[in-house]
Protein backbone atom coordinates (compact mmCIF):
# COMPACT_ATOMS: atom_id res chain seq x y z
CA UNK A 1 0.00 0.00 0.00
CA UNK A 2 1.42 3.21 -0.91
CA UNK A 3 1.70 6.08 1.57
CA UNK A 4 -1.40 7.86 0.22
CA UNK A 5 -3.23 5.00 0.13
CA UNK A 6 -2.12 4.62 3.54
CA UNK A 7 -2.89 7.94 4.54
CA UNK A 8 -6.27 8.06 2.71
CA UNK A 9 -7.20 4.66 4.95
CA UNK A 10 -6.16 6.41 8.22
CA UNK A 11 -8.48 9.26 7.54
CA UNK A 12 -11.66 7.01 6.43
CA UNK A 13 -10.83 5.09 9.75
CA UNK A 14 -10.68 8.24 11.77
CA UNK A 15 -13.76 9.23 10.61
CA UNK A 16 -15.54 6.33 11.34
CA UNK A 17 -14.21 6.65 14.67
CA UNK A 18 -15.42 10.03 15.30
CA UNK A 19 -18.82 9.19 14.03
CA UNK A 20 -19.02 6.25 16.36
CA UNK A 21 -18.22 8.62 19.63
CA UNK A 22 -20.50 11.17 17.96
CA UNK A 23 -23.37 8.43 18.12
CA UNK A 24 -22.76 7.44 21.91
CA UNK A 25 -22.30 10.86 22.72
CA UNK A 26 -25.44 11.75 20.92
CA UNK A 27 -27.40 8.63 22.20
CA UNK A 28 -25.63 9.34 26.05
CA UNK A 29 -27.76 13.15 25.90
CA UNK A 30 -30.94 11.39 24.79
CA UNK A 31 -30.61 8.60 27.79
CA UNK A 32 -30.58 11.52 30.12
CA UNK A 33 -33.36 13.03 28.25
CA UNK A 34 -35.43 9.60 28.81
CA UNK A 35 -34.60 9.16 32.39
CA UNK A 36 -34.79 12.65 33.86
CA UNK A 37 -31.52 13.77 34.48
CA UNK A 38 -31.22 16.35 32.27
CA UNK A 39 -32.13 20.27 33.19
CA UNK A 40 -33.54 21.97 30.17
CA UNK A 41 -30.92 23.43 27.79
CA UNK A 42 -27.93 22.97 30.70
CA UNK A 43 -25.55 21.20 31.88
CA UNK A 44 -23.29 19.12 29.46
CA UNK A 45 -21.58 16.18 28.06
CA UNK A 46 -18.15 15.99 26.05
CA UNK A 47 -16.11 13.34 24.48
CA UNK A 48 -12.76 13.95 23.28
CA UNK A 49 -12.14 13.22 19.41
CA UNK A 50 -10.59 9.95 18.93
CA UNK A 51 -6.74 10.60 18.02
CA UNK A 52 -6.68 14.27 19.94
CA UNK A 53 -5.70 15.46 22.92
CA UNK A 54 -7.11 19.01 22.41
CA UNK A 55 -10.01 18.59 20.67
CA UNK A 56 -13.48 18.00 21.89
CA UNK A 57 -17.36 17.86 21.15
CA UNK A 58 -20.16 19.20 23.50
CA UNK A 59 -23.53 19.93 22.54
CA UNK A 60 -24.70 22.96 21.15
CA UNK A 61 -25.82 25.84 23.17
CA UNK A 62 -29.71 25.95 23.25
CA UNK A 63 -30.93 22.89 22.54
CA UNK A 64 -32.89 20.39 24.59
CA UNK A 65 -30.88 17.02 25.81
CA UNK A 66 -33.84 15.53 23.93
CA UNK A 67 -32.78 17.00 20.47
CA UNK A 68 -28.94 16.52 20.30
CA UNK A 69 -27.63 14.78 17.35
CA UNK A 70 -24.31 13.25 16.59
CA UNK A 71 -23.59 16.07 13.26
CA UNK A 72 -25.23 18.67 16.10
CA UNK A 73 -22.37 18.22 18.20
CA UNK A 74 -19.89 21.09 18.25
CA UNK A 75 -16.55 20.88 18.11
CA UNK A 76 -13.72 23.02 19.77
CA UNK A 77 -10.42 23.03 21.00
CA UNK A 78 -8.73 23.40 24.75
CA UNK A 79 -9.30 27.45 24.14
CA UNK A 80 -12.82 27.33 23.33
CA UNK A 81 -12.47 27.55 19.52
CA UNK A 82 -14.56 26.08 17.06
CA UNK A 83 -12.61 23.42 15.12
CA UNK A 84 -15.70 22.86 12.48
CA UNK A 85 -17.77 25.32 10.89
CA UNK A 86 -21.10 25.62 13.03
CA UNK A 87 -23.59 28.69 13.80
CA UNK A 88 -23.81 26.98 17.12
CA UNK A 89 -22.50 28.53 20.70
CA UNK A 90 -21.15 26.35 23.35
CA UNK A 91 -22.36 27.15 27.38
CA UNK A 92 -19.67 28.70 28.72
CA UNK A 93 -19.75 26.87 32.05
CA UNK A 94 -19.46 24.32 30.24
CA UNK A 95 -16.31 25.09 28.36
CA UNK A 96 -14.97 25.95 31.51
CA UNK A 97 -15.67 22.44 33.33
CA UNK A 98 -15.25 19.99 30.36
CA UNK A 99 -12.24 21.94 28.93
CA UNK A 100 -9.93 21.50 32.40
CA UNK A 101 -10.63 17.86 32.69
CA UNK A 102 -9.82 16.88 29.45
CA UNK A 103 -7.10 19.44 29.24
CA UNK A 104 -5.37 17.79 32.86
CA UNK A 105 -7.01 14.15 32.63
CA UNK A 106 -5.54 12.33 29.42
CA UNK A 107 -7.36 9.51 30.64
CA UNK A 108 -10.99 11.75 30.70
CA UNK A 109 -11.75 10.35 27.05
CA UNK A 110 -15.41 11.36 27.92
CA UNK A 111 -17.13 13.94 31.22
CA UNK A 112 -19.92 14.28 32.27
CA UNK A 113 -21.33 17.00 34.46
CA UNK A 114 -25.41 17.04 35.66
CA UNK A 115 -27.92 18.67 37.58
CA UNK A 116 -30.22 16.07 38.77
CA UNK A 117 -32.35 16.27 42.00
CA UNK A 118 -30.39 13.30 43.63
CA UNK A 119 -26.90 14.70 42.98
CA UNK A 120 -27.85 18.16 43.96
CA UNK A 121 -29.41 17.54 47.15
CA UNK A 122 -26.51 15.24 48.13
CA UNK A 123 -24.03 17.71 46.98
CA UNK A 124 -25.32 20.04 49.37
CA UNK A 125 -24.90 18.16 52.39
CA UNK A 126 -22.44 18.51 54.76
CA UNK A 127 -21.36 14.67 54.47
CA UNK A 128 -22.04 14.55 50.91
CA UNK A 129 -22.00 10.98 49.86
CA UNK A 130 -22.45 8.20 52.30
CA UNK A 131 -21.37 4.76 50.88
CA UNK A 132 -24.34 2.84 52.65
CA UNK A 133 -25.60 0.92 50.11
CA UNK A 134 -24.57 -1.22 47.12
CA UNK A 135 -24.52 1.95 44.56
CA UNK A 136 -22.37 3.81 46.30
CA UNK A 137 -20.00 1.32 47.27
CA UNK A 138 -18.74 1.51 43.79
CA UNK A 139 -17.36 5.01 44.93
CA UNK A 140 -16.09 3.95 48.35
CA UNK A 141 -13.25 6.16 48.88
CA UNK A 142 -13.31 7.09 45.17
CA UNK A 143 -15.08 10.16 44.61
CA UNK A 144 -13.46 14.18 45.29
CA UNK A 145 -15.28 16.95 46.27
CA UNK A 146 -15.61 20.59 44.95
CA UNK A 147 -16.44 23.68 46.74
CA UNK A 148 -18.77 25.75 45.01
CA UNK A 149 -17.45 29.09 43.52
CA UNK A 150 -20.45 30.71 41.88
CA UNK A 151 -21.81 29.92 38.34
CA UNK A 152 -18.30 27.87 36.14
CA UNK A 153 -17.89 31.04 34.28
CA UNK A 154 -14.26 32.06 35.49
CA UNK A 155 -11.69 30.06 33.75
CA UNK A 156 -9.30 30.87 36.91
CA UNK A 157 -11.65 28.13 38.39
CA UNK A 158 -10.13 25.36 35.89
CA UNK A 159 -7.15 24.91 37.95
CA UNK A 160 -8.59 24.52 41.21
CA UNK A 161 -11.51 22.14 39.96
CA UNK A 162 -8.76 19.73 38.47
CA UNK A 163 -6.42 20.08 41.96
CA UNK A 164 -9.61 18.83 43.32
CA UNK A 165 -10.04 15.84 41.14
CA UNK A 166 -6.69 14.84 41.20
CA UNK A 167 -5.29 13.02 38.96
CA UNK A 168 -7.29 9.00 39.79
CA UNK A 169 -10.64 10.34 40.75
CA UNK A 170 -13.46 8.82 38.12
CA UNK A 171 -16.47 11.07 40.08
CA UNK A 172 -16.49 14.36 41.66
CA UNK A 173 -19.41 16.16 43.61
CA UNK A 174 -19.52 19.41 43.15
CA UNK A 175 -20.83 20.95 46.44
CA UNK A 176 -23.81 22.61 46.21
CA UNK A 177 -24.06 22.17 42.67
CA UNK A 178 -24.06 18.85 41.21
CA UNK A 179 -21.85 15.83 39.95
CA UNK A 180 -19.14 15.23 37.34
CA UNK A 181 -17.94 11.82 36.41
CA UNK A 182 -15.12 10.57 33.72
CA UNK A 183 -14.90 7.91 31.69
CA UNK A 184 -11.92 6.09 29.26
CA UNK A 185 -15.12 6.11 26.71
CA UNK A 186 -19.10 7.73 26.92
CA UNK A 187 -20.35 3.80 28.00
CA UNK A 188 -18.14 4.11 30.93
CA UNK A 189 -19.24 7.95 31.89
CA UNK A 190 -22.67 6.89 31.64
CA UNK A 191 -22.43 4.31 33.97
CA UNK A 192 -20.66 5.80 36.04
CA UNK A 193 -23.01 8.61 36.46
CA UNK A 194 -26.36 7.10 36.13
CA UNK A 195 -25.25 5.04 39.40
CA UNK A 196 -24.02 7.90 41.00
CA UNK A 197 -27.27 9.18 40.93
CA UNK A 198 -29.18 6.54 41.75
CA UNK A 199 -26.41 6.42 44.60
CA UNK A 200 -27.67 10.07 45.95
CA UNK A 201 -31.99 9.09 45.78
CA UNK A 202 -31.00 5.99 47.88
CA UNK A 203 -29.26 7.87 50.03
CA UNK A 204 -32.20 10.50 49.57
CA UNK A 205 -34.57 7.70 50.55
CA UNK A 206 -32.64 6.16 53.40
CA UNK A 207 -32.25 9.57 54.97
CA UNK A 208 -36.39 10.25 54.76
CA UNK A 209 -36.97 7.36 56.69
CA UNK A 210 -35.28 8.58 60.08
CA UNK A 211 -34.34 4.62 60.66
CA UNK A 212 -30.42 4.16 61.53
CA UNK A 213 -28.35 2.72 58.78
CA UNK A 214 -26.81 -0.97 58.73
CA UNK A 215 -22.91 -0.39 58.69
CA UNK A 216 -20.96 -1.75 56.53
CA UNK A 217 -16.68 -3.22 57.28
CA UNK A 218 -14.05 -1.20 55.71
CA UNK A 219 -13.04 -4.48 53.92
CA UNK A 220 -16.25 -5.71 52.68
CA UNK A 221 -16.38 -1.85 51.43
CA UNK A 222 -13.20 -1.90 49.63
CA UNK A 223 -13.85 -5.01 48.15
CA UNK A 224 -16.55 -3.97 46.77
CA UNK A 225 -15.58 -0.97 45.26
CA UNK A 226 -12.99 -3.21 43.66
CA UNK A 227 -15.13 -5.79 42.56
CA UNK A 228 -16.96 -2.63 40.35
CA UNK A 229 -13.30 -1.37 39.23
CA UNK A 230 -12.77 -5.04 37.73
CA UNK A 231 -16.29 -4.82 35.96
CA UNK A 232 -18.36 -6.43 38.07
CA UNK A 233 -20.70 -9.24 36.54
CA UNK A 234 -18.48 -8.13 33.09
CA UNK A 235 -15.35 -8.54 34.43
CA UNK A 236 -14.69 -11.35 31.79
CA UNK A 237 -15.85 -9.15 28.71
CA UNK A 238 -13.02 -7.48 26.62
CA UNK A 239 -15.33 -4.25 27.10
CA UNK A 240 -16.48 -4.62 30.75
CA UNK A 241 -19.06 -1.36 29.83
CA UNK A 242 -20.08 -3.05 26.36
CA UNK A 243 -23.36 -5.46 27.26
CA UNK A 244 -24.98 -2.67 29.58
CA UNK A 245 -24.57 0.07 27.15
CA UNK A 246 -25.78 -1.62 24.73
CA UNK A 247 -28.64 -2.21 26.90
CA UNK A 248 -28.82 1.23 27.43
CA UNK A 249 -28.66 2.12 23.56
CA UNK A 250 -31.30 -0.52 22.76
CA UNK A 251 -33.61 1.07 25.56
CA UNK A 252 -33.22 4.47 24.09
CA UNK A 253 -34.01 3.19 20.50
CA UNK A 254 -37.34 1.08 21.50
CA UNK A 255 -38.38 4.50 23.56
CA UNK A 256 -36.84 7.31 20.86
CA UNK A 257 -35.58 5.64 17.53
CA UNK A 258 -32.76 6.03 15.76
CA UNK A 259 -32.37 9.81 15.57
CA UNK A 260 -30.06 10.57 17.73
CA UNK A 261 -27.50 9.11 15.08
CA UNK A 262 -28.43 11.74 12.81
Amino acid sequence: MSTTQHDAVSGEQRERSEQSVREDLAAAYRLFALFGMDDAIYTHLSVRVPGRHDHFLINPFGLLFSEVTASSLVKIDLDGNKVDASESEVNAAGFTIHSAVHAARHDAACVMHTHTVGGMAVASLRDGLQTTNQWALQFYGRVAYHDFEGLALDLDERARLVASLGDKAKALILRNHGLLTVGRSVAEAFILMFNLERACRVQLAIQSSGQPVRPLSPEVSEKTALQFEKGGANASQADPHAREWNAFKRRLEAADGLGYRA
